[in-house]
Formats: C-alpha cells, sequence, structure tokens
C-alpha cells in the first residue's frame, strides 16, 4: 500500500526502530525490496536518486515503483532521494512519487534554506512528504565522513526544522556515500543531542559498509530511517558473478541476482527493527 513518511517514520521515531530505504534502478531491485519488506512484515521506503537516473530514467521506473507500492502488503514509501534540481523535483511529484528529498546541502546554507521551504510548501499542497539535510554527507572515495566541519549542530538542526517544516532530516555524523576507504567515525554523542533537540525522525545517509553495531547505535541514539544502495548493489553483482562462473544462462543469473539482493534487504530490516511493524 501507498504511504509517505510520516505514515511508517513517526511510528519508527516513537518505537525507537528505524526503516530502511533501498534505492532501485531497476525492477529486479525493486522486486527484491518489496518481497522483502511482505515477507518480514515490515514498512519500506524504496527510490531511486537523481544521480543515479543515468541507470534508471524516472519515467520508466516510476509506473512500475508506484504500482508495485500499491499491490504491496506492507507500506511502501515512494521516494525520490537527493533530488538536486527544481525540475526533477517536480516531475517526480508529478509522476506520483509520495515523498522526495531536497537537497541543497553542499551549497550556501541560507539558499539551502529558501529553497528547501519552497519545495514543502509545494509538496504538502500535494500531500507528498518532505526531507531535507542540513549538514553535508558527501562521497566516501573522497573521504568526506572525515571533515568533521561539515557535521550537523544541534542548533543547525533545530534552526533548519524550525525554518523548512520537513517532515524527516537527513544529518551528517561521520558517515558518507559509496564505499569507505577508511572505517568511519561515528559521533553517537552528536546525534543523541540532536534527537533531543528536535522531534522530527532523522535520517543516516551514507549506511553502506558500516557495522552491524554501528546501525544498532545509530538506531538507538535516534535514527529513524537509513539509506541503503551500495549493499544491495554488491549483493547482486556478486551474485551475477557466480551464476556467470557456474555457466548459468541469462534468466538464472537474474533469479539468482534477486535473491541475493532480497537475502540482503531482509538482513537490514532486521537489523533496523522494522520486522513486524508493518
Amino acid at each position: 500500500m501507498l504511504a509517505n513518511l510520516n505514515d511508517v517514520l513517526l511510528p519508527a521515531r516513537k518505537g525507537g526502530w528505524a526503516v530502511g530505504l533501498f534505492n532501485a534502478t531497476d525492477t529486479d531491485m525493486l522486486e527484491a525490496a518489496i518481497t522483502a519488506a511482505e515477507e518480514m512484515h515490515s514498512p519500506i521506503v524504496i527510490g531511486t536518486a537523481e544521480v543515479l537516473l543515468p541507470y534508471g530514467e524516472l519515467k520508466l521506473l516510476a509506473p512500475s515503483m508506484i504500482a508495485m507500492a500499491r499491490r504491496a502488503s506492507v507500506p511502501v514509501v515512494v521516494h525520490y532521494d537527493h533530488g538536486l534540481t527544481f525540475e526533477r523535483c517536480m516531475e517526480a511529484l508529478k509522476l506520483g512519487f509520495t515523498s522526495l528529498m531536497f537537497d541543497g546541502s553542499d551549497g550556501d546554507s541560507g539558499l539551502n534554506i529558501a529553497d528547501t521551504r519552497e519545495m514543502v510548501k509545494i509538496a504538502h499542497a500535494m500531500g507528498v512528504t518532505v526531507e531535507g539535510e542540513i549538514g553535508h554527507v558527501g562521497q566516501a572515495d573522497r573521504g568526506d565522513n572525515a571533515v568533521s566541519d561539515r557535521y550537523t549542530t544541534p542548533a543547525e538542526a533545530k534552526d533548519f526544522v524550525e525554518a523548512t517544516g520537513v517532515d524527516a532530516l537527513a544529518v551528517a555524523i561521520g558517515t558518507a556515500h559509496g564505499p569507505y576507504k577508511f572505517k568511519p567515525q561515528l559521533d553517537i554523542g552528536r546525534l543523541r543531542e540532536i534527537r533531543d533537540t528536535i522531534q522530527t525522525p532523522l535520517v543516516l545517509h551514507g549506511g553502506s559498509g558500516l557495522s552491524d553495531d554501528d546501525f544498532r547505535n545509530t538506531v538507538k541514539n535516534g535514527i529513524s530511517k537509513v539509506n541503503i544502495h551500495t549493499d544491495i548493489c554488491i549483493a547482486g553483482t556478486n551474485a551475477m558473478q557466480e551464476g556467470i562462473e557456474k555457466g548459468f544462462n541469462y534468466m538464472q543469473i537474474r533469479e539468482l541476482k534477486v535473491a541475493a539482493m532480497k537475502q540482503a534487504v531482509k538482513a537490514k530490516i532486521a537489523l533496523f527493527g522494522s520486522e513486524n511493524k508493518a
């Protein structure tokens, strides 16, 4: 069933568990994610990001996402992740996404607030929830997770939420997108302070590559949504390589890939504590 972020993240924040966002670039990834959620009786967020559109065009992917979400037996949020441009965010809204993230975190903070506030105004008029970001979660291959002056402060989080009206807030506490060059050092104390300062559900980006203990600690201390993409890609790639080595045909490789990605999603659902929460 179609849902938005408020439907799944407000109960998660209250209950001390988190919902996984699994970005997808094709229907194999969508099938893996949604069937995993159904089997685990878990709410889920599926989506795609603006940087992923070269690998799965929005107009092609959106109808499948929304149709699969409607048919699902669990709440499914269809989320446009890391929207960087007004035009693409509007396209996602017109295509029926139930949630979006506007990401102006890499630029001027004042402009980020102004642009996010405008996006909230438009999206809320359409019944769509909005996630914003203050601080900046960069790229792991550049070592951005070690740049502590881009971490979110509690005061920044409070000011941003009050100024924009976002429904969820992505915070920078030491994670980054993509495979890590070195083990991230998460600022759990900072996360806890932000959680205690605002009531808005908090989001962890750059989750792929963290340890199970890292995930448990972030969820325990205030994270209500965790974004995952790289780990699912790795599971699918490894399965395809295994199928090729075994001489499987295309359909057999696809079946193996979907099964592997599904198991990876189920493992994350169990770790985040959202099993049997639908």
